[in-house]
């Protein structure tokens, strides 16, 4: 209390205005009555004083606290005066320093949302209208019966990419919400890759790509299989699509004291300079990308990899291909 500057100051004054009534009665002591009289009144007079002074600066407090609750946090009370209203000052001021923070983050939160709903709403329509084209060509009588099949497959094949699109969207918005739950085990990392490599050796296949595998038989990793074997789908995926007809998808491991390496490297066009920082964001598609590209099967593996104590990277030279590094981090006993 003793370091708050208006109790100094209203103590100070009293003890000063005290000090001159005593004296004055021992001077004066026919007039001691009267001293006491002046003196009472005196020190009603400076505790009225300093508590209307007190309230002013409250109220003060009041409509800054007001107007930061309207939205205006480019206000600053701060002084660098001590005292207990200057301590509230101060914390008013974190609190409006915290308060713009989280008001900026709600507004790129919004505007993301707003872009990743016109984004999914544009990846949404496409198939969409796709298979509302088809089934209308297909009601005709006139349609010859390979169109019919080729119709027929090819609402099938958007159907399915439907599916995936809604499938990821989900397992991303649980990944943004906390509720997936990922196990560590001791997998086996060839085990890991086939599995990862299932649903891929048919459209490497009919790219006429070469695939090859470079693994220790007994190397070992601790992650979940089912999530980490996604996020590794996700990346080879990218791998074929961007590799031209005739090309190469090459896939190595090893082991190093600190972590666990898994390299995916393509013989394909590579990744231009200006899209390289951003290959990982949601929605995100490069310059070069195929029309059917979404833009979220990375950053659902980025995620899903670093749920587990795991990093991605990328490196790429335009026309070079492009090398996707995954590293396992071994954790410390």
């Amino acid at each position: 209390m003793v370091r708050n500057r208006e109790i100094l100051i209203f103590i100070s004054a009293i003890v000063l205005f005290s000090g001159i009534a005593v004296f004055a009665a021992f001077k004066l002591p026919e007039f001691a009555t009267w001293i006491s009289l002046i003196l009472a009144l005196g020190l009603i007079f400076l505790f009225l004083v300093f508590t209307f002074w007190r309230y002013r600066k409250i109220e003060e407090l009041a409509q800054v606290l007001k107007r930061i609750a309207v939205g205006e946090y480019g206000l600053d009370v701060r002084d660098s005066k001590e005292g207990e209203l200057d301590i509230l000052k101060s914390e008013i001021y974190k609190v409006t320093v915290m308060l713009r923070e989280q008001a900026s983050c709600l507004l790129k939160e919004k505007e993301f949302l707003a872009q990743a709903l016109s984004d999914i709403s544009h990846q949404l329509k496409t198939p969409l209208t796709s298979i509302s084209v088809m089934t209308e060509l297909l009601q005709s009588e006139s349609i010859s019966t390979e169109k019919r099949v080729e119709f027929t497959r090819s609402i099938l094949s958007q159907i399915q990419r439907l599916e995936w699109l809604v499938s990821a969207l989900l397992r991303m918005a649980q990944m943004d919400a906390g509720a997936l739950q990922f196990t560590s085990v001791d997998m086996n990392v060839e085990s890991l890759i086939e599995q990862a490599m299932r649903h891929l050796l048919i459209p490497a296949e009919v790219k006429n790509l070469k695939i090859e595998m470079e693994i220790p038989v007994d190397m070992r990793i601790y992650c979940d299989p089912n999530w980490t074997s996604e996020a590794l789908t996700n990346v080879i995926k990218n791998a074929i699509e961007h590799t031209s007809e005739g090309g190469k998808v090459s896939i190595r491991a090893e082991k190093s004291p600190l972590f666990d390496l898994i390299e995916v490297q393509d013989s394909g066009e590579g990744i231009l300079a200006q899209d390289l920082p951003h290959i990982f964001e949601r929605f995100y598609r490069a310059r070069d990308a195929s029309k059917d590209s979404i833009g979220i099967g990375l950053a659902m593996s980025k995620s899903l990899l670093e749920k587990q104590n795991a990093t991605i990277t990328a490196r790429s030279h335009p026309g070079k291909g492009s090398l996707f590094s995954i590293k396992f981090y071994k954790q410390v006993v």
